[in-house]
């Protein structure tokens, strides 16, 4: 009879029909590419038998090849970056005593969340514009510093929840034993927050993975990555070539987010 008051949004008559037309929404668009991606014929709205021919074509691309390995390039730097940075920002925000200046430290970390896509990116597009100007180099640094920056509130998020969760009893244990600030990081607080780090080193490598808008505005000629790509492929000729990779991509892009939701799930 207590929980007879209690509200449930899933006993709400038409709940379950609203949430499978949500569903249905948003994941039919993502089914047909993944079936016209098997397409025979070059159209990617007539179906015209089932074929790997796009598949094949996309493996034998040399042009897909390369920006592919950009892409994990960067993504791969940009997410071992950002985590490292996290990872200290996150200790030093969690690991001390409210200070005058906490929500600043909070929202300057958060920024890039907060902030919409395109306005960071025409920020950065000003500033790395005076720096070519002034130096005259035009290399992949200035994505690596992008998508670094702009990952480290994805990878902070993960890594202070794992740590706002953790019992201090073992490291306050550790320092009664006379263990260095060092030594009780180093086998007790880093092995609890293990999972924390990599779900958060996952997450920011998918979201450095998938960006567009700052890459776009940020990449020198020469330098596309895999989505930047398929955005070009896209305004000149459509085939199930773009459904084939869009389907690689998606897939691997699933694999590391379960990868991380798992991770964040594990207990201390």
């Amino acid at each position: 009879m207590a929980n007879a008051g209690r509200f449930s949004i899933r006993r709400q008559t038409g709940f379950t029909l609203i949430a499978a037309f949500c569903f249905l929404w948003l994941y039919a668009p993502i089914a047909t590419l993944i079936f016209y991606s098997f397409n025979a014929g070059t159209s990617v709205a007539i179906w015209e038998g089932f074929s790997w021919r796009w598949y094949e074509a996309a493996w034998n691309n040399e042009q897909i090849k390369e920006v592919s390995l950009r892409s994990l390039l960067i993504a791969t730097v940009a997410a071992t970056v950002a985590t490292v940075a996290a990872t200290m920002a996150a200790l030093a925000t969690t690991r001390k005593k409210p200070f005058r200046g906490t929500t600043a430290v909070y929202a300057a970390i958060n920024a890039p969340l907060m902030v919409p896509e395109i306005v960071t990116a025409v920020a950065l597009l000003i500033t790395f514009a005076s720096i070519k100007v002034a130096t005259g180099y035009t290399g992949l640094g200035y994505l690596l510093a992008a998508h670094s920056a702009f990952c480290i509130p994805f990878a902070y998020l993960p890594v202070r929840a794992r740590l706002e969760s953790m019992d201090l009893t073992l490291e306050r244990a550790a320092a009664d034993l006379y263990a260095t600030p060092w030594n009780a990081f180093r086998y007790v607080t880093l092995p609890l927050l293990w999972p924390g780090i990599i779900a958060g080193f996952m997450l920011a490598f998918v979201i450095s993975l998938d960006d567009v808008v700052i890459t776009e505005f940020v990449k020198s000629a020469g330098q596309d990555t895999l989505p930047t790509y398929m955005l070009g492929q896209l305004r000149r000729q459509i085939t199930p070539e773009i459904n084939a990779i869009s389907t690689a991509f998606f897939l691997l892009s699933v694999l590391i987010v379960t990868l991380f939701f798992f991770l964040n799930r594990r207990k201390s």
